[in-house]
């Protein structure tokens, strides 16, 4: 019996004894492999990448200036059926530090010995080409491990005597010098190249701007031109889609009042037909009935008719009668009137002025009544005097005025009234 063992693609198992004795070996990377109880071992070796950091401080280099370098270098074991062989004689049954410490004392020698063939120049500007040596190197040493070097760079080279800070003063100060030299010239340049850029982009800016307002203008033209077609395009198509419409719209409509015409008549048979049964319904309950009661009404009308003329005779001829006789009674009066007029007036020419005057003082009382009228609501008028002369002196004056307010009235002068007259003087 046994175990069917399983491995990713980051590991390498290895597969070792048998059955009988046998001393094959199995290498399986992300794959199975079965092991039997008992006389089969199994071991695994990580295949993933592995960072080391040599370091190797106070290093002579060629010209005994003595350096510190620190380095970064990425490996791993080879997958290779061989390597991978030599890979798990070398290190199968330690940890990942233990082969770390292996492959760093390795890396760390090799730069030790490339160090003291170079000078500190030569290290420090030039560092990818240094570690390209260095990896070079060591690659068949690690190699014959069943290692691969991906990649080894050097972090950091630095001394404890400032001989890389002098030497980077005079670089520094040799480029300061070069650069200020540079700064002059490439200004000087700049200046005669901007003068002729300025030129040139005038040149340009102008020529631009020239096929600028030719390119919009003949934009504009053909937008125009454009806009004219679309709005043609337009308004034909409205046109066209308003007569479509007006022209479904008459369909429509013929359609509908087809459809009233047809519910028109129908309305009408039926207003026909209820025209006929109203007018047989009215016949029997109306106008059957309304006739004879008209010829009842008319018969009775005509009995009054005749009933009101004959009295409305009667009355005529009475009023006529009436109205003879007054007019015969006014036409006697009117006589005697006229007559006695005549004779007063044949008096009054006879007598002259004395019958004016009679006719006066026959009229006065009435002119007297009609001015008191107002007075008549009076109950009682109080004349105030300081002597009882005066009363008697006020009653003069109005009798005395009296004649005035006659003559401007009627035109006849009282005062020419022998009896007046001597009433007038008496009171004198």
């Amino acid at each position: 019996m046994g175990n069917c063992l399983t491995v990713g693609p980051n590991e390498a198992l290895v597969v070792s004894g048998g059955c009988c004795g046998s001393d094959t070996k199995s290498y399986i990377v992300g794959g199975w492999a079965w092991a039997w109880w008992l006389v089969t071992n199994s071991q695994r070796l990580s295949l993933e990448i592995m960072t080391l950091q040599p370091r190797c401080e106070d290093v002579e280099t060629a010209e005994g200036v003595a350096i510190t370098v620190t380095g970064v270098a990425q490996v791993k074991v080879m997958t290779d059926h061989d390597l991978l062989a030599v890979a798990c004689e070398q290190f199968l049954g330690k940890s990942i530090r233990e082969i770390k410490a292996v492959l760093l004392q390795t890396l760390e020698g090799h730069l030790r010995s490339i160090l003291g063939t170079l000078t500190v120049e030569q290290i420090y500007q030039d560092r990818d080409q240094f570690a390209k040596l260095v990896r070079d190197v060591a690659a068949p040493d690690v190699g014959r491990m069943g290692i691969e070097i991906l990649s080894f760079t050097i972090k950091d080279v630095y001394d404890k005597l400032d001989y890389l800070s002098s030497l980077g003063k005079t670089q520094i100060a040799a480029v300061q010098r070069d650069a200020d030299i540079g700064v002059a010239e490439a200004e000087r340049d700049a200046g005669i190249r901007e003068a002729e850029c300025k030129k040139e982009m005038m040149d340009v800016k102008f020529l631009a701007d020239t096929k600028m307002a030719d390119s919009k203008r003949e934009l504009e033209l053909q937008k125009a031109a454009f806009n004219q077609e679309i709005n043609t395009k337009k308004a034909e198509s409205q046109l066209a889609y308003e007569l479509q419409a007006a022209k479904e719209q008459q369909k429509i409509r013929l359609e509908e009042i087809e459809i009233q015409v047809v519910q028109r008549k129908k309305e009408i048979t039926i207003e026909e037909k209820e025209i006929d049964r109203t007018e047989k319904e009215l016949i029997a309950t109306v106008k059957r009935p309304a006739e004879a009661q008209a010829y009842s009404m008319q018969q009775l009308a005509e009995g009054q008719k005749m009933k009101t003329v004959l009295i409305a005779q009667a009355e005529a001829e009475k009023i006529k009668k009436i109205g003879e006789a007054e007019a015969s009674s006014i036409e006697a009066v009117g006589k005697a009137e006229a007559e006695k007029m005549r004779l007063k007036a044949e008096a009054y020419q006879q007598y002259g002025e004395a019958a004016k005057t009679a006719l006066v003082l026959e009229a006065l009382p009435k002119i007297t009544s009609k001015v008191a009228a107002p007075l008549a609501k009076t109950n009682e008028i109080v004349i105030l005097s300081g002597e009882g002369s005066r009363v008697t002196g006020e009653v003069n004056r109005l009798l005395a005025e009296l004649p005035v307010s006659v003559n401007a009235l009627t035109g006849v002068d009282l005062s020419k009234i022998p009896l007046l007259q001597k009433m007038t003087s008496a009171e004198a």
